[in-house]
Protein backbone atom coordinates (compact mmCIF):
# COMPACT_ATOMS: atom_id res chain seq x y z
CA UNK A 1 0.00 0.00 0.00
CA UNK A 2 1.63 3.24 -1.14
CA UNK A 3 1.99 6.31 1.03
CA UNK A 4 -0.66 9.02 0.55
CA UNK A 5 -1.15 12.39 2.20
CA UNK A 6 -4.19 11.64 4.35
CA UNK A 7 -4.48 15.01 6.07
CA UNK A 8 -7.89 15.61 4.45
CA UNK A 9 -9.25 12.65 6.41
CA UNK A 10 -8.17 14.19 9.69
CA UNK A 11 -9.78 17.61 9.45
CA UNK A 12 -12.44 18.47 12.03
CA UNK A 13 -16.11 18.50 11.08
CA UNK A 14 -19.10 20.03 12.84
CA UNK A 15 -22.81 19.80 12.23
CA UNK A 16 -25.24 21.18 14.78
CA UNK A 17 -24.24 19.83 18.21
CA UNK A 18 -21.91 17.15 16.76
CA UNK A 19 -18.25 18.18 16.78
CA UNK A 20 -15.89 15.59 15.25
CA UNK A 21 -12.10 15.58 15.35
CA UNK A 22 -11.82 13.91 11.95
CA UNK A 23 -13.80 12.61 8.97
CA UNK A 24 -13.57 8.88 9.72
CA UNK A 25 -16.77 7.08 10.70
CA UNK A 26 -17.06 3.50 11.89
CA UNK A 27 -19.77 2.04 9.71
CA UNK A 28 -22.67 0.26 11.41
CA UNK A 29 -22.13 -3.50 11.15
CA UNK A 30 -24.31 -6.25 12.57
CA UNK A 31 -22.23 -8.35 14.97
CA UNK A 32 -24.85 -10.43 16.89
CA UNK A 33 -23.01 -10.54 20.22
CA UNK A 34 -25.84 -9.29 22.45
CA UNK A 35 -27.72 -12.29 23.91
CA UNK A 36 -31.38 -11.50 24.61
CA UNK A 37 -30.73 -8.12 23.01
CA UNK A 38 -28.47 -6.82 25.79
CA UNK A 39 -25.00 -5.43 24.92
CA UNK A 40 -22.50 -6.58 27.53
CA UNK A 41 -18.97 -5.71 28.56
CA UNK A 42 -17.52 -7.32 25.42
CA UNK A 43 -19.58 -5.01 23.23
CA UNK A 44 -18.57 -2.00 25.33
CA UNK A 45 -14.89 -2.90 24.97
CA UNK A 46 -15.29 -3.46 21.21
CA UNK A 47 -16.54 0.08 20.64
CA UNK A 48 -14.15 1.61 23.19
CA UNK A 49 -11.14 0.21 21.32
CA UNK A 50 -12.16 2.06 18.15
CA UNK A 51 -12.68 5.30 20.08
CA UNK A 52 -9.22 4.93 21.63
CA UNK A 53 -7.75 4.64 18.14
CA UNK A 54 -8.94 7.88 16.55
CA UNK A 55 -12.25 6.92 14.92
CA UNK A 56 -14.03 10.26 14.71
CA UNK A 57 -17.61 8.96 14.88
CA UNK A 58 -18.75 5.46 15.77
CA UNK A 59 -22.10 4.28 14.47
CA UNK A 60 -23.34 1.23 16.31
CA UNK A 61 -24.55 -1.99 14.78
CA UNK A 62 -28.25 -1.96 14.00
CA UNK A 63 -30.33 -1.84 17.20
CA UNK A 64 -33.98 -2.89 17.18
CA UNK A 65 -36.77 -0.45 17.98
CA UNK A 66 -39.67 -1.44 20.23
CA UNK A 67 -41.71 -3.45 17.73
CA UNK A 68 -42.31 -7.19 18.19
CA UNK A 69 -40.58 -8.28 14.98
CA UNK A 70 -38.10 -5.45 14.53
CA UNK A 71 -35.12 -7.83 14.49
CA UNK A 72 -34.42 -11.13 12.76
CA UNK A 73 -31.59 -12.43 14.95
CA UNK A 74 -31.86 -13.18 18.68
CA UNK A 75 -28.40 -11.76 19.38
CA UNK A 76 -28.98 -8.39 17.73
CA UNK A 77 -29.26 -5.72 20.43
CA UNK A 78 -32.46 -3.94 21.36
CA UNK A 79 -32.62 -0.18 21.79
CA UNK A 80 -35.48 -0.34 24.26
CA UNK A 81 -36.05 -1.86 27.70
CA UNK A 82 -34.14 -1.35 30.94
CA UNK A 83 -31.38 -3.94 30.50
CA UNK A 84 -30.49 -3.13 26.86
CA UNK A 85 -30.52 0.62 27.48
CA UNK A 86 -28.37 0.16 30.57
CA UNK A 87 -25.91 -1.74 28.39
CA UNK A 88 -25.91 1.05 25.82
CA UNK A 89 -25.39 3.60 28.60
CA UNK A 90 -22.19 1.73 29.51
CA UNK A 91 -21.11 1.79 25.86
CA UNK A 92 -21.49 5.53 25.38
CA UNK A 93 -19.83 6.26 28.73
CA UNK A 94 -16.80 4.21 27.71
CA UNK A 95 -16.64 5.76 24.24
CA UNK A 96 -16.77 9.27 25.70
CA UNK A 97 -14.06 8.46 28.26
CA UNK A 98 -11.88 7.34 25.34
CA UNK A 99 -12.45 10.64 23.55
CA UNK A 100 -14.90 9.35 20.96
CA UNK A 101 -18.31 10.30 19.64
CA UNK A 102 -21.08 7.80 18.89
CA UNK A 103 -24.62 7.31 17.70
CA UNK A 104 -26.84 4.23 17.69
CA UNK A 105 -28.25 2.97 14.42
CA UNK A 106 -31.96 2.42 15.02
CA UNK A 107 -33.45 -0.34 12.94
CA UNK A 108 -36.49 -2.36 11.92
CA UNK A 109 -35.78 -5.25 9.56
CA UNK A 110 -39.26 -5.40 8.05
CA UNK A 111 -39.96 -8.77 6.43
CA UNK A 112 -36.32 -9.70 5.78
CA UNK A 113 -35.03 -13.04 7.09
CA UNK A 114 -31.51 -13.28 8.46
CA UNK A 115 -29.04 -15.21 6.34
CA UNK A 116 -27.12 -16.15 9.50
CA UNK A 117 -29.84 -17.78 11.60
CA UNK A 118 -33.18 -19.56 11.19
CA UNK A 119 -34.58 -17.81 14.27
CA UNK A 120 -38.00 -16.26 13.75
CA UNK A 121 -39.40 -13.45 15.91
CA UNK A 122 -42.37 -14.43 18.06
CA UNK A 123 -44.90 -12.04 16.53
CA UNK A 124 -46.25 -11.40 13.04
CA UNK A 125 -43.70 -10.08 10.55
CA UNK A 126 -44.63 -6.60 9.28
CA UNK A 127 -43.78 -4.78 6.06
CA UNK A 128 -45.46 -2.44 3.58
CA UNK A 129 -47.20 -5.18 1.60
CA UNK A 130 -46.40 -8.48 3.26
CA UNK A 131 -43.44 -9.07 0.95
CA UNK A 132 -39.86 -9.95 1.82
CA UNK A 133 -38.74 -9.44 -1.78
CA UNK A 134 -40.50 -8.99 -5.12
CA UNK A 135 -43.10 -11.75 -5.48
CA UNK A 136 -41.97 -13.32 -2.19
CA UNK A 137 -44.76 -13.15 0.43
CA UNK A 138 -43.78 -13.10 4.09
CA UNK A 139 -45.72 -11.71 7.02
CA UNK A 140 -48.42 -9.06 7.02
CA UNK A 141 -49.02 -5.71 5.37
CA UNK A 142 -48.89 -2.97 7.97
CA UNK A 143 -52.17 -1.36 9.01
CA UNK A 144 -52.62 2.32 9.79
CA UNK A 145 -52.42 1.37 13.48
CA UNK A 146 -49.16 -0.58 13.18
CA UNK A 147 -47.67 2.20 11.04
CA UNK A 148 -48.51 4.74 13.75
CA UNK A 149 -47.11 2.48 16.47
CA UNK A 150 -43.91 1.97 14.47
CA UNK A 151 -43.42 5.70 13.93
CA UNK A 152 -43.85 6.18 17.69
CA UNK A 153 -41.28 3.43 18.38
CA UNK A 154 -38.70 5.16 16.19
CA UNK A 155 -39.32 8.44 18.02
CA UNK A 156 -38.99 6.76 21.42
CA UNK A 157 -35.65 5.19 20.41
CA UNK A 158 -34.43 8.60 19.27
CA UNK A 159 -35.44 10.22 22.55
CA UNK A 160 -33.64 7.45 24.44
CA UNK A 161 -30.51 7.98 22.34
CA UNK A 162 -30.46 11.63 23.32
CA UNK A 163 -31.30 10.88 26.96
CA UNK A 164 -28.46 8.37 27.28
CA UNK A 165 -25.95 10.92 26.00
CA UNK A 166 -25.28 9.67 22.48
CA UNK A 167 -23.97 12.41 20.21
CA UNK A 168 -26.21 11.64 17.24
CA UNK A 169 -28.32 8.81 15.86
CA UNK A 170 -28.67 7.03 12.55
CA UNK A 171 -31.91 5.71 11.06
CA UNK A 172 -31.40 2.54 9.00
CA UNK A 173 -33.26 3.19 5.76
CA UNK A 174 -31.15 1.02 3.45
CA UNK A 175 -30.41 -2.51 2.21
CA UNK A 176 -33.98 -3.73 1.79
CA UNK A 177 -35.11 -3.38 5.41
CA UNK A 178 -38.39 -1.79 6.55
CA UNK A 179 -37.98 1.83 5.46
CA UNK A 180 -36.31 0.71 2.25
CA UNK A 181 -39.19 -1.69 1.58
CA UNK A 182 -41.46 1.36 1.52
CA UNK A 183 -39.14 3.18 -0.89
CA UNK A 184 -38.92 0.24 -3.29
CA UNK A 185 -41.82 -0.15 -5.72
CA UNK A 186 -41.32 -3.92 -5.92
CA UNK A 187 -41.98 -4.38 -2.19
CA UNK A 188 -44.44 -1.50 -1.70
CA UNK A 189 -47.65 -2.34 -3.54
CA UNK A 190 -49.89 -0.30 -1.25
CA UNK A 191 -52.77 1.71 -2.72
CA UNK A 192 -53.13 4.06 0.24
CA UNK A 193 -51.17 7.21 1.10
CA UNK A 194 -48.09 5.14 1.99
CA UNK A 195 -47.81 3.66 -1.51
CA UNK A 196 -47.72 5.15 -4.99
CA UNK A 197 -46.17 5.01 -8.41
CA UNK A 198 -43.32 7.45 -7.64
CA UNK A 199 -40.43 7.29 -5.21
CA UNK A 200 -41.64 10.52 -3.62
CA UNK A 201 -45.07 9.03 -2.90
CA UNK A 202 -43.58 5.83 -1.49
CA UNK A 203 -41.31 7.89 0.79
CA UNK A 204 -44.22 9.14 2.90
CA UNK A 205 -43.72 6.63 5.73
CA UNK A 206 -39.95 7.25 6.05
CA UNK A 207 -40.62 11.01 5.92
CA UNK A 208 -43.12 10.64 8.77
CA UNK A 209 -40.54 8.65 10.75
CA UNK A 210 -37.99 11.44 10.29
CA UNK A 211 -40.50 14.11 11.32
CA UNK A 212 -41.38 12.20 14.48
CA UNK A 213 -37.72 11.75 15.37
CA UNK A 214 -36.99 15.42 14.80
CA UNK A 215 -39.90 16.35 17.06
CA UNK A 216 -38.57 13.98 19.72
CA UNK A 217 -34.99 15.25 19.78
CA UNK A 218 -35.40 18.96 19.00
CA UNK A 219 -33.67 21.10 16.39
CA UNK A 220 -29.98 20.76 17.34
CA UNK A 221 -29.51 16.98 17.63
CA UNK A 222 -28.09 15.65 14.35
CA UNK A 223 -30.07 12.98 12.50
CA UNK A 224 -28.28 10.67 10.07
CA UNK A 225 -30.18 8.52 7.56
CA UNK A 226 -28.57 5.53 5.86
CA UNK A 227 -29.78 4.87 2.34
CA UNK A 228 -28.89 2.59 -0.55
CA UNK A 229 -29.89 1.99 -4.11
CA UNK A 230 -29.00 -1.74 -3.90
CA UNK A 231 -30.94 -4.21 -1.80
CA UNK A 232 -29.81 -7.47 -0.27
CA UNK A 233 -32.77 -8.92 -2.17
CA UNK A 234 -31.35 -7.51 -5.44
CA UNK A 235 -27.85 -6.08 -5.64
CA UNK A 236 -28.66 -4.38 -8.97
CA UNK A 237 -31.81 -2.59 -7.75
CA UNK A 238 -32.03 1.16 -8.18
CA UNK A 239 -34.56 3.51 -6.63
CA UNK A 240 -33.43 6.53 -8.65
CA UNK A 241 -32.36 6.14 -12.27
CA UNK A 242 -31.78 9.88 -12.80
CA UNK A 243 -30.69 12.88 -10.71
CA UNK A 244 -34.26 14.21 -10.86
CA UNK A 245 -35.58 10.97 -9.35
CA UNK A 246 -32.88 11.09 -6.70
CA UNK A 247 -33.83 14.65 -5.78
CA UNK A 248 -37.51 13.64 -5.55
CA UNK A 249 -36.45 10.88 -3.13
CA UNK A 250 -33.91 12.70 -0.97
CA UNK A 251 -35.01 16.33 -0.76
CA UNK A 252 -38.23 15.58 1.18
CA UNK A 253 -36.24 13.53 3.70
CA UNK A 254 -33.83 16.41 4.28
CA UNK A 255 -36.72 18.85 4.54
CA UNK A 256 -38.30 16.55 7.15
CA UNK A 257 -35.22 16.84 9.36
CA UNK A 258 -32.33 14.68 8.15
CA UNK A 259 -28.96 16.41 8.57
CA UNK A 260 -26.60 13.80 7.12
CA UNK A 261 -27.25 11.29 4.33
CA UNK A 262 -25.20 8.11 4.69
CA UNK A 263 -25.05 6.79 1.14
CA UNK A 264 -24.25 3.10 0.96
CA UNK A 265 -22.46 1.68 -2.05
CA UNK A 266 -20.66 -1.63 -2.43
CA UNK A 267 -17.67 0.29 -3.85
CA UNK A 268 -17.40 3.99 -2.99
CA UNK A 269 -15.40 4.90 -6.11
CA UNK A 270 -18.11 3.90 -8.57
CA UNK A 271 -19.93 6.83 -10.24
CA UNK A 272 -23.65 7.01 -9.56
CA UNK A 273 -24.66 8.30 -12.98
CA UNK A 274 -21.72 7.43 -15.20
CA UNK A 275 -23.57 8.45 -18.35
CA UNK A 276 -23.73 12.02 -17.02
CA UNK A 277 -20.37 12.50 -15.32
CA UNK A 278 -18.12 10.03 -17.08
CA UNK A 279 -15.84 7.54 -15.35
CA UNK A 280 -14.60 10.07 -12.78
CA UNK A 281 -18.05 11.28 -11.85
CA UNK A 282 -19.68 11.82 -8.49
CA UNK A 283 -20.55 8.80 -6.42
CA UNK A 284 -23.86 8.34 -4.59
CA UNK A 285 -22.82 10.54 -1.65
CA UNK A 286 -21.52 13.16 -4.07
CA UNK A 287 -24.80 13.37 -5.93
CA UNK A 288 -26.80 13.37 -2.69
CA UNK A 289 -24.80 16.34 -1.42
CA UNK A 290 -25.12 18.17 -4.73
CA UNK A 291 -28.88 17.64 -4.97
CA UNK A 292 -29.89 18.33 -1.37
CA UNK A 293 -27.18 20.52 0.16
CA UNK A 294 -27.04 18.12 3.12
CA UNK A 295 -23.83 16.73 4.52
CA UNK A 296 -23.07 13.21 3.33
CA UNK A 297 -21.15 10.11 4.38
CA UNK A 298 -19.73 7.85 1.70
CA UNK A 299 -19.00 4.17 2.26
CA UNK A 300 -18.09 1.03 0.37
CA UNK A 301 -14.99 -1.17 0.51
CA UNK A 302 -12.76 1.62 1.83
CA UNK A 303 -9.10 0.62 1.99
CA UNK A 304 -9.68 -3.02 1.07
CA UNK A 305 -9.24 -5.15 -2.03
CA UNK A 306 -12.61 -6.92 -1.96
CA UNK A 307 -16.19 -5.88 -1.25
CA UNK A 308 -18.24 -6.88 1.78
CA UNK A 309 -20.55 -9.26 -0.07
CA UNK A 310 -17.58 -11.53 -0.70
CA UNK A 311 -16.71 -11.34 3.01
CA UNK A 312 -19.84 -13.26 3.94
CA UNK A 313 -18.68 -15.99 1.58
CA UNK A 314 -15.49 -16.25 3.63
CA UNK A 315 -13.26 -14.07 1.45
CA UNK A 316 -10.58 -11.99 3.15
CA UNK A 317 -9.20 -8.70 1.80
CA UNK A 318 -5.85 -6.91 1.84
CA UNK A 319 -5.24 -3.18 2.47
CA UNK A 320 -5.21 -1.02 -0.66
CA UNK A 321 -4.36 2.57 -1.52
CA UNK A 322 -6.43 5.44 -0.12
CA UNK A 323 -5.43 7.77 -2.96
CA UNK A 324 -8.85 7.76 -4.64
CA UNK A 325 -10.56 8.45 -1.33
CA UNK A 326 -8.21 11.32 -0.54
CA UNK A 327 -8.77 12.85 -3.98
CA UNK A 328 -12.53 12.85 -3.44
CA UNK A 329 -12.24 14.22 0.08
CA UNK A 330 -9.94 17.01 -1.10
CA UNK A 331 -12.46 18.10 -3.72
CA UNK A 332 -15.23 17.92 -1.05
CA UNK A 333 -17.34 15.44 -2.99
CA UNK A 334 -18.66 14.24 0.38
CA UNK A 335 -17.98 15.19 3.99
CA UNK A 336 -17.28 11.97 5.90
CA UNK A 337 -16.13 8.46 5.02
CA UNK A 338 -17.39 5.33 6.75
CA UNK A 339 -15.03 2.39 7.20
CA UNK A 340 -16.43 -1.06 7.80
CA UNK A 341 -14.52 -4.32 7.51
CA UNK A 342 -11.10 -2.69 7.89
CA UNK A 343 -12.20 -1.75 11.42
CA UNK A 344 -13.58 -5.23 12.12
CA UNK A 345 -10.12 -6.79 12.01
CA UNK A 346 -8.03 -3.76 13.00
CA UNK A 347 -9.33 -1.50 15.81
CA UNK A 348 -6.29 0.74 15.28
CA UNK A 349 -6.91 1.27 11.54
CA UNK A 350 -7.58 5.01 11.84
CA UNK A 351 -4.62 5.67 14.15
CA UNK A 352 -2.29 3.74 11.83
CA UNK A 353 -3.51 5.65 8.77
CA UNK A 354 -3.06 8.95 10.59
CA UNK A 355 0.47 8.02 11.62
CA UNK A 356 1.35 6.91 8.10
CA UNK A 357 2.06 3.42 9.40
CA UNK A 358 0.44 1.69 6.46
CA UNK A 359 2.78 -1.29 6.68
CA UNK A 360 1.12 -2.17 9.99
CA UNK A 361 -2.43 -2.25 8.59
CA UNK A 362 -4.00 -5.67 8.96
CA UNK A 363 -5.79 -7.69 6.34
CA UNK A 364 -9.50 -8.12 6.84
CA UNK A 365 -9.94 -11.73 7.91
CA UNK A 366 -13.43 -13.14 7.39
CA UNK A 367 -12.93 -15.28 10.51
CA UNK A 368 -13.05 -12.06 12.54
CA UNK A 369 -16.77 -11.81 11.84
CA UNK A 370 -17.12 -14.60 14.40
CA UNK A 371 -15.52 -12.65 17.25
CA UNK A 372 -15.19 -9.14 18.64
CA UNK A 373 -11.58 -8.17 17.98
Amino acid sequence: MSSTDVSSLFQPFRIKSLDLKNRIVMAPMTRSFSPEGVPGDNVTAYYRRRAENEVGLILSEGTAIDRPAAKNDPNVPFFHGDAPLSGWSNVIEAVHKAGGKMGPQIWHVGAVKSFQTDWVPPSPIESPSGLEAPNAPRGEAMSDETIADTIAAYAKAAADSQRLGFDTLEIHGAHGYLLDQFFWGLTNARDDRFGGQTIQERSRFPVEVVKAIRAAVGPDYPIILRLSQWKQQDYKARLAETPDEMAAWLVPLVEAGVDVLHCSQRRFWEPEFAEIDGDNGLNFAGWAKKLTGAATISVGSVGLSGDFIAAFGGESSAPTSLANLVLRMEREEFDLIAVGRALISDPAWAAKVHAGDTAALKNFNAADLGQLV
